[in-house]
């Protein structure tokens, strides 16, 4: 892979990230209606069915809801090769409770790092690949 690429891919990568901080109105932006998810679930549902910018933001809504204030960083700057970006990041955040099966105490601070491959498209992001150590977040949640 190579970091060689155009200021709009920097950008692109740079609203993906402020979208997982929060800023869910970027997603209508930065992600065409046939938007596609490829990942393990958590609950173990198809990861199929996160479809579009509606999807996505549901998507997003859910991941954030036990850890509030759930801050996204990247922990190597993104590699950019043809239509592709990857990016290694640590995410940390305060659980505030509800997730199943947790026997952490809300106000435990966790952190979990993850890898995101995204395929752009005309100036959007069109797929994601996703892999995040979500035993390291289970066993911080104290949910095995």
């Amino acid at each position: 892979m190579t970091t060689a690429h155009t200021p709009g891919h920097q950008a692109l990568f740079d609203a993906w990230l402020r979208l997982w901080n929060g800023d869910l109105s970027l997603a209508a932006d930065i992600v065409p209606e046939d938007f596609r998810l490829h990942s393990h679930m958590l609950d173990g549902s198809d990861s199929g069915s996160v479809r579009g910018a509606d999807g996505l933001v549901a998507y997003i809504r859910a991941a954030r809801a036990p850890f509030p204030d759930l801050e996204f960083a990247a922990e190597v700057p993104p590699l950019f090769d043809g239509a592709h970006l990857s990016v290694r990041w640590t995410a940390t955040g305060t659980y505030s409770g509800g997730f199943p099966g947790a026997g952490a105490a809300p106000g435990t601070v966790v952190t979990f790092t993850g890898s995101d491959t995204l395929r752009m498209r005309e100036g959007r992001l069109a797929e994601y690949w996703l892999n995040s150590d979500s035993l390291h977040l289970l066993r911080q949640l104290k949910a095995l």
